[in-house]
């Protein structure tokens, strides 16, 4: 039927029509091929350029979320960065309530205080969270069991990295710059940076990063812990390569 079609119409038009339907598969093969962040392994995701990730979004998909700073503080995530920097993050227990829990448990050990972002992608995401700065640790607790669930991955989105198994996700965590619909219903999302998501722009780019941004205290809101004070410009890459192959404690 296509080809009677295309029998009737001026050469220039069908020459057109044959160009879109053939550049369809391409682009649907490029958006097949991306890969997301993973919490283990050398697998690296691809820095797809598709510009369907980077085109605005609909308010109604930012309106999910209450962007109050002073609202609910016990699930206001604070990260103070070695940048200088302090970042809210609104942590959503009703989209993931486990991933939300450990998040939690673990700022309240201290556990992310000192930890890199050894896995930061322009255009794409920061990931942090691992004690080892390898991106092959985690914390002593157990995985957790994936909550996946359909809130789209816009920019400033938290979410769990994972091995391969889709209930491996530990402690590793990253952050969106750019819309990446690719990872829906395939990583947990549970929650969203609510204040100052230009100091996770400027987070330190590499896989790892040359001099490496860090958390100097992860707390939250309820907590009212004040910002730790400035870092010395010796302290601004504080990993060293013993550090990053030391085991996890």
């Amino acid at each position: 039927m296509i080809k009677a079609k295309l029998n009737c119409v001026p050469a220039t038009l069908a020459a057109a029509l044959l160009i879109a339907f053939a550049g369809q598969p391409a682009l649907a093969q490029k958006q097949k091929d991306d890969t997301p962040p993973v919490a283990f392994g050398d697998n690296a995701p691809k820095e797809d350029e598709d510009e369907d990730e980077k085109a605005p979004v609909p308010a109604k998909v930012y309106a999910a979320i209450n962007y109050d700073v002073n609202a609910d503080p016990d699930n206001i995530w604070v990260l103070d960065l070695s940048n200088g920097q302090r970042v809210k993050i609104r942590l959503m227990p009703d989209w993931a309530p486990g991933h939300v829990e450990r998040i939690k448990e673990l700022s309240r050990r201290g556990f992310y205080n000192g930890v890199i972002f050894h896995r930061v992608i322009d255009g794409f995401m920061a990931q942090g969270g691992d004690p080892t700065g390898t991106g092959q640790g985690g914390s002593e607790l157990p995985d957790l069991k994936a909550e996946f669930n359909p809130m789209p991955h816009v920019r400033g989105t938290l979410s769990m990295a994972r091995a391969s198994e889709e209930d491996s996700a530990n402690s590793q965590f990253f952050i969106v710059f750019y819309p990446r619909f690719s990872l829906d219903k395939k990583y947990t999302n549970f929650g969203r940076v609510i204040e100052n998501m230009e100091a996770v722009d400027a987070i330190n780019k590499g896989e790892p990063p040359a001099q490496p941004t860090f958390i100097t205290q992860a707390s939250l809101a309820s907590d009212n812990l004040p910002p730790p004070p400035p870092l010395p410009a010796a302290e601004e890459a504080p990993i060293s390569a013993d550090m990053l192959s030391a085991p996890i404690p």
